[in-house]
């Protein structure tokens, strides 16, 4: 059928075979499809090529089309550098100049070649006009003109791909070949009103126009079609998942008992928040249903999500089921331990510590208790995950900090009991537009509220030479009976960076603070020996905490009321965030001072202004979300979901609103997708996109 053109293989069209067959599926291109969705990295505009006798303009940007006339490497004093002189058309005499990574690309300039380049000129040269690293592709003069007098396409390159020439101009080429033999056999994916309905370029145009566009308003249409299909199909799995979920039996656990209201009642030394009485209402109301929760938990550092958990899992143990808190490492685990074992033990319910590097004996007694069900909670780290731990009757997993567990080991944990809940917490909040996508088949419970009584932590940023007024704040807290951490981004000197680093630091601070303990913990450090040290900081007898990242969660001292961050230019905005999170959590003014060298990147000015400006983790998130892009924030490609190709869901928001109205009126029509009119969208749904989520399906 023509709709299975996408399915074919690519090893015999024209210009791949055996060799470059191999080294695409090594990238993820096997089929028709995956070539044709192998989309351009960029455009060159060569319809309006520059002359060289044209130029003007110092550091002007410009593409000029020339002959390779001569080359040479030069050696220098210093470094070498490699030196082509092109002619262009008109007789006009340009050189190309590399300093570094040559090496490669001598090969593409051979004399007599044709070679399109864009690049800023400079004339410091010498007085003639000059490209150094300028982007260049070689002109094909023969067959169809894929690379002159057009909009051209420039490919991700690697060095596989290039190894077997697979080039930008070599990808135009098999592109070119396989839309001109089969290109009036591509399906046409999405229903004919939904095109109508949303001003779309028709499919096929759009696939050739991504490649060989004719014109710039060509291309923005291609463009503006390619990124609704591909979120409309997500929006579909989306459905598709959610569907799958409530079809499931799951576990119906009791309203609440006694365990559960004397945690609320007695344990409790506060009245919880209304978001947090709203959150529990929405995990009860999903863990009565007789499906599987399956409910993603956010809310800013500090607003009480723990609690949360603790009292989900308290309705566990009121009806005689096993409950497992996730951790990603074994320093948050410890202490999420001692902080369930304080709220729980005392009622009755028994919690396990479980992580790795434990004694033989110990862990050998703890997997028995396990699965005997003689323990009612197990806290752990990926530990967990591992065959040998077998659950009684396990009811709700917890996962913290849920973006650093993979697809696959979330479904482990799921196959552990028998269709559990999941209550999946994280302490950065989602951007509405992830929410809709990488995270649109959960429910999603937020905590916006924090605590009475805290105070808006004051953010200072410092170069080193102010760093005298930086010690000051710190020393003046400690004289008031506070505490302080000092961050560092690397744990010893290294030749290869001149980063300050923590253990050098806390030689510093302990001659700084004569007279109050200082303490180090960083993630070299044996699991027993950081224990101990944030041990002596949260009990006091440690004044300040010297540290890398190892404390960005987890760590919850009151007492803290500065966090100083060492080179805090190199930090991501989500890393700046949670180590602040670290002070104002108790009832004193807090400060977080960030040390940044002057020479900052536009982007590191970018974060920091971000950090400066606002402690709304909603509003940084957004803004880590446009700096970062989706494929890092949040370690997205780590949650199982597909990678967005060409859609940038930071950007294209009204295209993803627009997607999903398509979608919710398509499921309320038919979402088994059976009407004739949705055949060709439903075979390429499952197998395309459906085909390839079995994994993130098994989650739950």
């Amino acid at each position: 059928m023509a709709q299975y053109v996408f399915a074919e293989g690519i090893k015999y069209l024209k210009g791949v075979g055996p060799a470059r067959a191999d080294a695409l599926a090594q990238v993820g291109i096997k089929t028709c499809r995956d070539l044709l969705h192998f989309y351009p990295r960029r455009h060159l505009d060569h319809t309006n090529v520059s002359r060289v006798i044209d130029l003007k303009t110092e550091g002007e940007t410009v593409t000029i089309i020339g002959t390779v006339v001569a080359t040479k490497v030069i050696s220098g004093r210093h470094r070498e550098r490699f030196e082509v002189d092109v002619h262009d058309d008109w007789g006009g005499r340009l050189k190309l100049v590399w300093f570094k990574g040559f090496r490669w690309i001598r090969r593409f300039f051979v004399e007599g070649y044709r070679i399109a380049f864009t690049g800023d000129v400079s004339s410091k040269y010498g007085g003639r006009w000059t490209m150094v690293h300028p982007d260049f592709d070689r002109l094909d003069e023969s067959g169809p003109r894929l690379s002159t007098a057009r909009i051209i396409s420039l490919y991700p390159g690697s060095a596989r791909l290039q190894a077997v020439g697979l080039s930008s101009r070599t990808f135009r080429n098999i592109i070119y070949q396989l839309i001109k033999k089969r290109g009036l056999e591509f399906p046409q994916v999405l229903p004919e009103w939904v095109q109508e309905e949303y001003d779309l370029l028709d499919g096929r145009i759009a696939l050739r126009a991504i490649h060989f566009p004719k014109s710039h308003d060509e291309l923005r249409k291609a463009k503006r079609r390619l990124k609704f299909e591909e979120l409309f199909f997500l929006q579909l799995m989306l459905r598709q998942i959610k569907k799958m979920r409530v079809k499931r039996k799951g576990i119906r656990l009791e309203v609440q008992g006694s365990r559960y209201s004397q945690f609320i009642d007695q344990v409790l030394p506060f009245e919880l928040t209304e978001d947090q009485k709203k959150a529990l209402h929405e995990i009860k109301r999903d863990m009565q249903s007789g499906h599987p929760m399956y409910r993603m938990l956010q809310g800013d550092v500090g607003c009480g999500k723990t609690v949360v958990a603790v009292a989900a899992l308290s309705l566990v143990v009121d009806s005689e089921f096993q409950g497992a808190f996730m951790a990603p490492t074994e320093v948050l685990a410890e202490q999420q331990f001692a902080s369930l074992q304080g709220y729980l033990e005392p009622i009755g319910i028994r919690v396990c510590l479980l992580v790795g590097g434990q004694r033989k004996r110990l862990r050998e007694q703890i997997l028995q208790e396990i699965a005997s069900g003689s323990v009612d909670i197990v806290v752990g780290t990926h530990a967990v995950f591992q065959e040998q731990v077998k659950f009684k009757n396990l009811a709700l997993a917890v996962i913290d900090e849920q973006h650093r567990f993979g697809v696959e080991q979330r479904a482990t944990l799921f196959a552990k009991g028998n269709n559990p809940h999941m209550l999946l917490m994280t302490a950065t909040p989602i951007p509405r537009s992830l929410a809709l996508t990488v995270y649109g088949d959960l429910g999603i419970t937020t905590i916006r509220e924090l605590p009475k009584g805290r105070k808006r932590v004051i953010t200072k940023l410092f170069r080193d030479k102010y760093r005298s007024e930086m010690e000051k704040l710190v020393l003046q807290q400690l004289s008031e009976g506070r505490q302080a951490y000092i961050v560092y981004p690397q744990v010893e000197e290294s030749e290869s960076s001149d980063l300050k680093n923590a253990e050098a630091g806390y030689r510093a601070w302990q001659q700084l603070c004569s007279g109050h303990s200082v303490g180090l913990v960083h993630g070299k450090m044996k699991s027993s020996d950081k224990e101990a040290v944030m041990a002596q900081f949260k009990s006091g007898e440690t004044q300040v905490l010297v540290a890398t990242t190892v404390i960005e969660v987890g760590v919850d001292s009151p007492n803290a009321t500065v966090m100083v961050i060492e080179h805090a230019e190199r930090f991501g905005l989500s890393q700046l965030h949670q180590l602040r999170g670290r002070v104002g959590r108790g009832k004193h003014q807090s400060y977080c001072v960030l040390m940044a060298d002057w020479r900052q990147s536009i982007e590191s000015r970018e974060r920091l202004n971000v950090i400066l400006r606002t402690t709304d983790g909603f509003e940084i998130s957004e803004a880590d979300l446009k700096l970062r892009g989706a494929g890092d924030f949040f370690g997205t490609r780590q949650s199982g979901m597909p990678e967005l190709r060409i859609a940038d869901i930071s950007e294209d928001m009204p295209i993803l609103e627009q997607a999903q109205e398509a979608v919710r009126r398509i499921w309320e029509q038919d979402h088994d997708l059976i009407r004739p009119e949705y055949q060709v969208m439903r075979t390429y749904f499952e197998t395309f996109v459906l085909a390839r989520m079995e994994g993130y399906a098994r989650t739950g």
